[in-house]
């Protein structure tokens, strides 16, 4: 049964058949809490997030017409809770908490090559935190989450044309970042 297409399990419930909304949730759980997360930094407010993503698309499953893909439109609805939080909160910046990091060195468990590895993901992150909110979305998107150009347009309502150029502009944005960290 499992092997349905999102579409299909997604016009299922917009049919009121609400158990098959469980077969999306297993499907794309993961893929969302580390879209939110990457977005918010924040583990129990991704979870929460996430779990409120999922009720959005029980709540207002009309949204999903059926034709186009599945996950451009999850990854819509979930951007929109993301903003919303942002927007609710009137958004201050969170940072990756370096204390992790710390506890982890302090460990005395890592080699130098794993400790220096540690120190550029944490530079990463930190040039990536000051990113503004588009452009760290955009490199989340397509970089992390490994979406096609094609649907983070679809996700955005933007060409996929301008999806390149912004994604190049991030990149070049995020390594001005990181070299003026590493220094």
């Amino acid at each position: 049964m499992d092997t349905l297409s999102d579409n299909v399990l997604m016009l299922k419930v917009k049919n009121g058949d609400i158990v098959k909304m469980g077969l999306l949730y297993e499907r794309y759980y993961r893929q969302l809490y580390r879209f939110v997360f990457n977005m918010t930094r924040q583990k129990e407010l991704s979870e929460d997030m996430v779990q409120n993503i999922f009720l959005r698309m029980l709540k207002y499953p009309e949204g999903f017409m059926g034709f186009g893909e599945f996950r451009i439109w999850m990854y819509h609805i979930a951007r929109n809770a993301v903003y919303d939080h942002f927007k609710k909160v009137k958004r201050v910046p969170v940072h990756s908490d370096v204390k992790d990091y710390e506890e982890r060195i302090e460990g005395g468990e890592y080699t130098d090559d794993h400790l220096e590895k540690e120190q550029e993901l944490k530079i990463l992150a930190t040039a990536l935190d000051k990113l503004s909110d588009e452009k760290r979305e955009l490199l989340i998107l397509s970089r992390f989450e490994e979406l096609k150009y094609s649907e983070i347009a679809g996700i955005l309502n933007i060409t996929e044309g301008a999806v390149k150029v912004r994604v190049h502009r991030a990149l070049t944005q995020l390594k001005s970042n990181y070299l003026n960290l590493e220094k």
